[in-house]
């Protein structure tokens, strides 16, 4: 179980601090709305050795104690990248959306999909927004992220959130019809396609921004890479 120390920001009153114990977390993977663009990128990851989804999108469970709101991250190895998506937050105050990277070991991916989703923690920026906020104007969010080394800091993804699946309709696709995420359970929604080749870095950075309400919600954390003894 993940227990978070979380900023809730809404529109209603001044921040809210509260702890959040999520004990279940899914990364949903191949969320794209676009059929033609997501077969493209399957078949550019297939010549790369990743397997093909069994279906798409899919739903990885992995262990909640991944999540973290912690401003760096240790793992195995330089061949690991961060992806900036949406996610979701089932508390007890209600449904909250956050911003996070599905860091990832992509070596391992060429192996198992599942068993790379499991080898690097969550990161999940402090600050949420009550879903109920955004929901009316969903379409409208953008994604951004940013890949810095050395102190040279170039942009790595930028989309809208409508290159995805609404959250409504994943959830409607894990859970059932009209049901939401039980209290306790984590969803990361999926991601955009980077500029340029996918890579690590010494920093990354993730923003989700909100024109209509003139609001963004953003973190950044460091990666130290651990040294691979055999």
């Amino acid at each position: 179980m993940a227990q978070l120390s979380l900023t809730i920001e809404s529109l209603r009153g001044e921040p809210q601090a509260v702890a959040a114990a999520i004990g279940n977390l899914v990364i949903a993977g191949w969320t794209a709305r676009d059929a033609a663009a997501m077969e493209a990128h399957i078949k550019e990851l297939e010549a790369l050795g990743v397997a093909r989804p069994k279906r798409t999108p899919i739903f990885y469970r992995v262990a909640a104690a991944l999540l973290t709101t912690d401003d760096r991250l240790q793992v195995i190895g330089g061949d690991s990248s961060g992806e900036v998506e949406f996610v979701l937050l089932s508390l007890p105050q209600g449904l909250f959306v956050g911003v996070g990277s599905d860091h990832t070991d992509r070596k391992a991916e060429a192996v198992g999909v599942t068993l790379s989703k499991q080898m690097c923690a969550k990161a999940i920026g402090p600050r949420v927004w009550p879903f109920a906020e955004v929901a009316p104007h969903w379409d409208r969010l953008h994604l951004r992220s940013w890949c810095a080394d050395g102190g040279a800091r170039r942009p790595y993804q930028d989309g809208p959130v409508t290159r995805m699946r609404d959250p409504r309709e994943l959830m409607d696709l894990y859970l059932g019809k009209g049901r939401t995420l039980p209290v306790g359970w984590g969803m990361y929604c999926g991601t955009l396609p980077a500029h340029g080749p996918i890579g690590g870095a010494a920093r990354f950075e993730v923003e989700l921004s909100d024109p209509v309400l003139g609001r963004a919600l953003s973190h950044a954390y460091a990666i130290e890479c651990l040294p691979i003894e055999g």
